[in-house]
């Protein structure tokens, strides 16, 4: 961070600095198991007295000398220029603490290119003694430096007790010191026979070119088995964190994991095919793969290493984005501008674009390239609809992905970075003001108060029913919408009327088939393991059908009537409205009919940061941000579920995450839906308000649905008021899961920390669905709202929402004179400012609710003076509007 910035797009992200280590390495490793190769070689010339080995030998070493001189010396320096580069404050960090260790290093580097210049320079020319001395001399300084290497790239990984002690023997001699030594040591060896195989097969004599390639192979071949051995005990050395990567089969490290596990079969076979008779030219092209798959293996091997090490350049000690763990929380507090040289000091609306390119240059160009071919980040920031995303994505690394190091700029930091991300690189701008959502009007139906007998009123069970309609890929909550109607007899002392009477409902015009319009009956076996005809839902009613009249609730019930918001003329309407009547049982005659809303939303905004667009212009999930988020559950939780999706079978998230919504149990040890998603996006928008909700939830106010609409709405509040903030809510849900033993909740709740409680400690733990806010907390006694929150003040169980709860006679529901949840009255509708009213207006004509202003003759015919069903309900309207 205080060091200028070697500015790479193309080949950022590490490719440069990974070609050449890659290669020195794998020259290094053959010059110490090749120089092995060399001496034994001799040895065996001498030993079998035969001119043609000590001449093949001289040519090899001929060979050796020019690949590990020339092209290793120059890669070896090209290391050392790039990562000076690249990463200057862990160069510099490796260069202090080990200072005495690089001097070594060189020492016997600097003796083993004097002894392998004598050792060819004499070969043949020198006492034979002698010149095997030289060949060990030179094989000994070889491993002597990797001895020395090798404990301090351990030390890059596992830095062991040096985070503590700072001491040199400590760092060197590392958790991983000895494990690596030994594999690395067995893989020259191999390495010594793979290249041996390269000039073996050049050998033009049939006989003895046969017999120097089976004797290359035993280099491969016998230490395999010990190479295997040491592998396994370096990963059982490593700490949990990069242990943690490898067992879990990060999907990052996974194809190269992958690659290396079948690539040490493959080259073993590779090896046992060299030793049988083929044609020259078949095993010269065999040891030229057997080399190229070699470098792969090799390279695989780094790349797993290397990888292993994320957030960190050193484990513990140092960022990938080159700010000490040490000076973290300083930079947070200061911000990266104040923190950092060679950057603007001031992020003003003229520079935003250019400081955010300076702050991705210090947090993101280490490891990222810009259209290269190491995560490249404009396709892995392409899916994020705008900049206010992006700010998430970034505020949220650090926390559960832990690949990535913390972001510890200042909110305009983020905003800059998040800004050159999204509209710099990717050329998006801010979403535009919605289109004005209008539907023609529906009028109330016909009530006479002087001489109609009964009042129907009716009502949805939620303010709006939220569904999936990517039943191709997974499903979340089916269609089906709860409708609910009471019939009022009216009179001095009205009753409710249960018995002898048929309340039947149906949809307005042009929502009436609903399977022309989603899939979801197509997949309804393995979603939901039952099928059902086209366009009934899963309690087997349709989109018109009689109601089922519930004695105990004194209700009647249409459960799960599965309306989607897409009428047969195209388009989306998430407002449908139902005709309810109610008629006598006996003569089929008509006692009272009325309207409703079953307003139904599949506006949820996955696409929002998974990518895409709607599938249905302005709704739905389109197949884009389905693939990306399954793909993200299945990379973090090791499932299948887009593999599952592909083969035909999509998932029910319920099957597995418990959800009293559908009263599926799921699994025990799972975190629930509510909290395992809420806990999970929490970490991403902590500090947001109520925006945060809308990026899911149909409530954007760029989208076009707009699901709060009632009277709160109007009155200014929002989400938070009630259910906290996205982090309040999802401790609430994460506090309950923990109590109950779930281990999930840890993990989400490490870095979520309560706004409106004054610490975790208050948050009171709830159930989703079942323990919501109380509207008595606010309104007490039914009063005036005492306070504008809410939250951490639960209903006990279902029996208490608001939906569900009574007056204080027992009787009316709640709903049934103040509106579905979200909708209280006076609602405002986005489409149509009264659709929601249509109670009150037909039998009160406002749009308040029932009863609302001493309008007790509404179902009483007479003027009241007692408050029969609850307090303050003779109250004057105090939200009135024109």
């Amino acid at each position: 961070m205080n060091y200028p910035i070697w500015q790479l797009d193309f080949s950022g992200g590490g490719l440069l600095i990974a070609l050449i280590a890659i290669l020195h390495v794998y020259i290094s490793h053959f010059a110490i198991g090749g120089g092995l190769f060399l001496v034994l070689t001799e040895m065996k010339g001498y030993r079998e007295g035969s001119q043609e080995i000590l001449d093949y030998t001289r040519k090899h070493t001929k060979f050796f000398l020019l690949l590990t001189l020339v092209l290793g010396a120059i890669t070896g320096v090209g290391i050392w220029f790039t990562i000076a580069l690249i990463a200057p404050a862990a160069t510099s960090v490796l260069i202090h603490n080990f200072v005495f260790g690089w001097a070594i290093e060189w020492l016997f580097f600097l003796g083993e290119i004097v002894a392998i210049l004598i050792y060819y320079q004499t070969f043949g020319r020198m006492e034979r003694r002698s010149h095997l001395i030289i060949g060990w001399l030179y094989f000994i300084f070889a491993w002597l430096s990797l001895f020395a290497i090798n404990g301090i790239i351990g030390f890059m990984l596992t830095p062991g007790k040096w985070l503590t002690t700072g001491n040199f023997w400590d760092g060197i001699f590392n958790p991983t010191f000895w494990p690596a030594l030994f594999f690395r040591t067995f893989l020259c060896l191999m390495l010594a026979g793979l290249y041996g195989f390269l000039t073996s097969t050049a050998i033009k004599d049939e006989g003895f070119r046969l017999r120097m390639v089976r004797y290359c192979a035993t280099w491969l071949l016998a230490p395999f088995l010990l190479f295997l051995a040491s592998a396994y005990w370096y990963v059982q050395s490593l700490p949990e964190g990069p242990k943690g990567w490898l067992l879990n089969l990060d999907a990052t490290l996974a194809p190269y994991l992958t690659f290396f596990v079948w690539g040490s079969p493959i080259l073993f076979l590779g090896g046992l095919l060299m030793v049988i008779r083929l044609p020259q030219t078949a095993k010269r092209a065999l040891a030229v793969l057997l080399l190229l798959l070699g470098i792969a293996y090799m390279g695989s091997f780094e790349y797993i290493r290397e990888g292993s090490r994320r957030p960190y350049t050193i484990s513990g000690h140092i960022y990938a984005n080159s700010i000490l763990v040490k000076d973290l929380a300083a930079v947070s507090e200061k911000g990266v501008l104040a923190s950092a040289k060679w950057v603007s000091k001031d992020i003003t609306e003229a520079n935003r674009m250019v400081v955010g390119r300076q702050i991705y240059n210090i947090f993101c160009a280490s490891c990222h390239s810009i259209g290269g071919p190491i995560r490249d980040i404009r396709k892995l920031s392409a899916k994020y609809a705008s900049v206010y995303v992006m700010e998430g994505e970034i505020g949220g690394q650090g926390k559960l992905i832990g690949c990535m190091p913390p972001f510890p700029g200042t909110e305009a930091e983020r905003n800059a970075l998040a800004t050159f991300l999204v509209e710099g690189l990717q050329g998006k701008k801010q979403p535009a003001a919605r289109a004005q959502l209008i539907t023609p009007p529906l009028p109330p139906l016909p009530f006479e108060p002087d001489s109609s007998e009964y009042i129907l009123l009716a009502w949805n069970s939620l303010g709006m029913h939220c569904m999936t309609d990517a039943d191709s890929y997974f499903s979340i909550l089916p269609p089906g919408n709860t409708l609910q109607a009471q019939l009022i007899k009216r009179g001095p002392i009205p009753s409710v009327i249960t018995d002898g009477v048929i309340l039947s409902y149906r949809v307005e015009p042009g929502f009436e088939k609903p399977a022309d319009k989603v899939d979801f009956w197509k997949y309804l076996p393995s979603l939901y393991g039952t099928s059902k005809p086209d366009n009934i839902g899963l309690s087997d009613n349709g989109l018109a059908g009689n109601m089922t009249p519930h004695a105990e609730s004194k209700a009647f019930v249409a459960d799960k009537v599965p309306v989607v918001p897409y009428p047969d003329a195209g388009g989306y309407m998430p407002y449908p409205s139902f005709t309810i009547e109610a008629r006598d049982k006996g003569t089929n005659g008509l006692l009272a009919s009325t309207r409703m809303i079953a307003p139904v939303s599949t506006e949820m905004g996955c696409n929002n940061c998974h990518g895409g667009g709607w599938s249905k212009g302005v709704a739905g999930i389109s197949p884009v941000p389905t693939k990306d988020f399954l793909s993200v559950h299945d990379r973090f939780n090791k499932t299948t579920l887009l593999a599952s999706a592909k083969l035909g079978k999509p998932v029910l998230c319920q099957s597995c995450h418990a959800d009293p919504a559908l009263n599926a149990p799921g699994k025990p040890k799972l975190l629930n839906l509510s909290a395992a998603i809420h806990g999970w996006h929490a970490n991403f928008l902590t500090g947001r308000g109520a925006e945060a909700c809308g990026l899911c939830h149909p409530n954007n106010p760029q989208g076009s649905t707009l699901c709060l609409r009632g009277i709160h709405n109007d009155a200014g509040l929002t989400c938070i008021n009630c259910h906290g903030t996205l982090e309040d809510h999802a401790l609430s849900l994460l506090v309950a899961e923990k109590k109950a033993g779930k281990k999930g909740a840890d993990r989400l709740m490490q870095h979520l920390k309560p706004r409106t409680a004054p610490s975790l400690a208050e948050i009171k733990p709830r159930t989703p669905w079942l323990n919501e806010p109380d509207c008595l907390t606010c309104h007490v006694n039914y009063g005036p709202p005492e306070t504008d929150s809410a939250f951490n003040v639960w209903t006990k169980d279902g029996s208490g929402l608001y939906r569900n709860r009574h007056d204080e006679s027992g009787s009316i529901h709640c709903a049934t004179c103040h509106g579905s949840p979200h909708a209280i009255y006076p609602a405002t509708n986005p489409y149509e400012r009264e659709r929601d009213n249509f109670g009150p207006r037909q039998y009160q004509n406002n749009p308040y609710p029932i009863g609302a202003n001493k309008n007790c003759k509404v179902c009483h015919t007479i003027e009241m003076e007692v408050e029969m069903h609850h307090p303050n309900s003779l109250n004057m309207m105090r939200n009135t509007r024109e």
